[in-house]
């Protein structure tokens, strides 16, 4: 079971930053013995692909927090986050040991499957969230809001692989905080179309 809350813990940091995970992942696994990666996920923890996630990571950190910047890259970012979500939840063999199901070990595929969609439902409501974040604070509140998603996605990725148990404690306060942003991007909209709604409304 603890494996299967390290692949939900790496999953969910992945929709918030899709390298931190990967990252983390690669240099435990090369460094110590907390992770093992199975036969076919050794690459992780090769020194030139940490060198090139590393890149990506600063450029992806720098870019996510410049205003209107930030909103194509997580356009782009759609595809790469539930990706990185199905490697690290697989390469972390959560898919093999879930429950000690010999149902899962047989079909790889559904830890894939549960990475990318975990990652997946993460990015969506940060990239939703993040246009109303720059709109409401002038563009003023982007650096500070995707440097706490940098923090939350490192230290959910710290936690899976080393404290898996509080794995569901931080998920929790996550989908708190969540669906506090989602309740304020749909009363923005509302705001949005109802002051549209009055521009266009013929004169009496």
């Amino acid at each position: 079971m603890f494996a299967a809350l390290t692949g939900l813990g790496l999953s969910t940091a992945a929709g918030l930053n899709a390298y931190i995970p990967l990252l983390v992942v690669g240099l435990v696994a090369h460094f110590t013995d907390a992770v093992r990666l199975p036969q076919g996920y050794e690459w992780l923890s090769n020194g030139w692909v940490l060198l090139i996630v590393a890149v990506l990571l600063v450029a992806e950190i720098v870019l996510d927090k410049v205003p209107v910047v930030d909103h194509v890259n997580d356009i782009i970012q759609t595809a790469v986050r539930p990706a990185s979500g199905g490697v690290v939840f697989s390469a972390t063999a959560a898919a093999a040991e879930l429950d000690n199901s010999a149902w899962m070990a047989e079909h790889p595929a559904v830890g894939w499957i549960l990475g990318i969609a975990v990652a997946l439902v993460v990015h969506a409501v940060k990239a939703s969230a993040r246009p109303v974040v720059n709109v409401t604070t002038a563009g003023v509140g982007a650096p500070v809001v995707s440097t706490v998603e940098d923090a939350g996605a490192l230290g959910m990725s710290l936690i899976a692989i080393f404290l898996p148990v509080l794995v569901v404690v931080a998920v929790a306060v996550l989908v708190f905080v969540g669906w506090r942003l989602l309740r304020r991007v749909r009363r923005h909209r509302a705001a949005r179309r109802s002051r549209t709604a009055e521009r266009l409304k013929p004169p009496a």
